[in-house]
């Protein structure tokens, strides 16, 4: 197995008004836990260990060249409309991916802070947010029972 740490290549693309970040990780690795992903990040976690296990890998074992898509909402919004969003424009949740991104450039976050989310078994909505703040690099994942707010950037990969 590669431990090689994951690099990305990004492009920005401005169409009608709308700002797409697009990120190309060259390497996922869907092998490790979901706890082992977040601890990969190297970022200060705030999370509940219950939800850290429903966090879906999004298939098995190495995933290369995996590109997704950021965009911004621009104002609060529940996960009901994050989850029309990202089905509009063709994408869906990849929170293994997701944090293979921030793992492999940390200073992304610090610019564009970037959610993600996904339902458990019992129909929560769950969240894993990569972000930074005046104590440093953050990821937070937990239940989300809040809107999210105007500054998150949501990805997502092509289905």
């Amino acid at each position: 197995m590669s431990t090689s740490t994951p690099s990305t290549e990004t492009k920005t693309e401005v169409t009608e008004k709308r700002i797409v970040v697009a990120v190309t990780v060259n390497r996922v690795d869907r092998t490790r836990t979901p706890q082992q992903v977040l601890d990969a990040t190297k970022r200060r976690q705030y999370t509940n260990s219950d939800v850290v296990a429903t966090m879906p890998s999004g298939g098995t074992g190495i995933s290369e060249n995996v590109t997704i898509e950021f965009f911004k909402l621009g104002k609060y919004a529940s996960d009901d409309e994050v989850a029309k969003a990202l089905e509009e424009r063709g994408l869906v949740p990849d929170p293994y991916a997701q944090a293979a991104v921030n793992e492999a450039d940390p200073s992304l976050a610090d610019e564009y802070p970037n959610g993600t989310h996904w339902k458990d078994k019992d129909g929560n909505w769950c969240c894993a947010a990569f972000y930074r703040d005046g104590g440093g690099r953050i990821v937070y994942v937990s239940r989300n029972d809040d809107d999210w707010d105007d500054i998150w950037w949501f990805g997502g990969v092509r289905k």
